[in-house]
C-alpha cells in the first residue's frame, strides 16, 4: 500500500505532480484546527504552509504520521516539541527563498526610507497641488547610501541581504548566535547585539522564531533605536508590537517595515495609523514564482527522503531519532 499525504496548501502544480509519482494525495486547503484534527489520523505524511497550524491537538490525533513537512523556512506554525515526543519527523526547506527573500527586503528598506508607497497614495489623493507642497512635506527623506546597517541573523537570507546591500555603499554590521567567518572577509563587521542596535542607523532582523528569539527586540532594546529605522522580514514575535506602537507613537523610531505580525492575519492594527513612518506588507516576501517552485519540490523532496527511511539535511528534530529510529518510519523503497 502506498504512503498517504496530505498537502494542506495550494502548492505548484509540478512539484505537486512529482509527490503523486511516489504517493496518494490529499489536497486540503487551508483546514481549520477541527477539520485537521478530525482527517489527520488518515494520513502518513503532511506537507504544510506557515498558515496551516500544526498543534498539540492536531498531534494527539496523528496515529499513523510520520514526518511533517514545511514549505517554509520557518516552522513556529508546527508543535516541534509535540512532535517529536510522539516520533515524527519535522523539515523545513532551507536556502530556496533567499534570494527572493532578500530582494524584497532591500525593497521594503529603500520604501520605507525614500516614502514611496507614502507618495504613491499622496498622488492618489489628489494632493500634489505644486512643487512646492512636495518639496516641504518629503524633506525629511533620506538615502540608504552612507547608512550603517545592522543584519541580526546571518544564515541564508542573512547573507543573501547583505551581498545586496554591500554595492549601495553602506556600514554593514551583523549580529548571530555564530560567527561567520565567510562574511566577515567580505567586510561586515560582527557586533554584540546591543552594541550593534546602538551603533547602526538601519535594523534589519532576519532571525526565525524560537523560545530564544521571541521578543528578541523588546521594549529595553527598542528604546537604543531611537531616531532609527527597523525592518523586520523573520517573523512578527520577533518584536514586541505593543513597545514597537508606543516607539511610534512617541516618535523615537523613525520607521518601521514588516512583512510579518505577532498574529496574522491582520485585520485592524495600531501600525495602520502611522503610513508616513510605516511600510506594511501581508507575509508574502517569498512568494516570488520561482522560488515557490523551488521550495515545493524542496518540501516533497524532504517529505519522500523520510519515507525511504533517509535523514534530509534540513531535519529539524533531530532528537526525533531517539524516540523512533528512521528505519521504523521507512514505507518507501529507495
Amino acid at each position: 500500500m502506498r504512503p498517504k499525504v496530505a498537502v494542506l496548501f495550494k502548492m505548484k502544480s509540478r512539484p505537486l505532480e512529482e509527490l503523486k509519482k511516489h504517493v496518494d494525495v490529499d489536497v486540503l486547503l487551508y483546514p481549520s484546527e477541527d477539520e485537521l484534527a478530525e482527517r489527520i489520523k488518515e494520513y502518513d505524511g503532511i506537507i504544510v504552509s506557515p498558515l496551516n497550524r500544526v498543534t498539540k491537538r492536531v498531534l494527539e490525533r496523528a496515529e499513523k504520521l510520520k514526518v511533517i513537512s514545511c514549505h517554509s523556512a520557518g516552522y513556529d506554525n508546527v508543535d516541534v516539541e509535540e512532535a517529536t515526543r510522539r516520533g515524527i519527523y519535522v523539515t523545513k526547506v532551507s536556502g530556496v527563498l533567499s534570494e527572493a527573500v532578500a530582494e524584497f527586503t532591500v525593497g521594503l528598506l529603500i520604501n520605507l526610507m525614500r516614502k514611496i508607497h507614502y507618495a504613491d497614495k499622496f498622488i492618489r489623493k489628489g494632493k500634489w497641488e505644486s512643487h512646492r507642497v512636495v518639496w516641504s512635506g518629503f524633506k525629511e527623506i533620506e538615502t540608504l547610501y552612507g547608512k550603517k546597517v545592522g543584519i541580526v541573523g546571518m544564515g541564508a537570507i542573512g547573507r543573501a541581504i547583505a551581498k545586496r546591500l554591500i554595492p549601495f555603499g553602506v556600514d554593514l554590521y551583523y549580529w548571530s548566535r555564530h560567527r561567520k567567518e565567510e562574511v566577515e572577509r567580505k567586510g561586515v563587521k560582527y557586533l554584540p547585539l546591543d552594541d550593534l542596535l546602538e551603533e547602526v542607523d538601519i535594523v534589519i532582523l532576519a532571525l526565525p522564531l524560537t523560545k530564544e528569539t521571541y521578543h528578541i527586540i523588546n521594549a529595553e532594546r527598542i528604546e537604543k533605536l531611537k531616531g532609527k529605522y527597523l525592518v523586520n522580514i523573520g517573523r512578527g514575535a520577533l518584536v514586541d508590537e505593543k513597545a514597537l506602537v508606543r516607539a511610534l507613537k512617541e516618535g523615537k523610531l523613525k520607521g518601521y517595515a514588516t512583512d510579518v505580525f505577532e498574529e496574522e492575519p491582520v485585520k485592524e492594527h495600531e501600525l495602520f495609523e502611522y503610513e508616513w513612518e510605516t511600510v506594511l506588507t501581508p507575509h508574502y516576501a517569498g512568494l516570488a514564482k520561482e522560488a515557490l517552485e523551488d521550495m515545493g519540490f524542496q518540501a516533497v523532496k524532504n517529505l519522500l527522503a523520510i519515507l525511504r527511511g533517509e535523514i534530509p539535511e534540513d531535519l529539524v528534530n533531530r532528537d526525533v531519532v531517539k524516540v523512533r529510529p528512521i528505519e521504523e518510519v521507512k514505507m518507501l523503497e529507495g
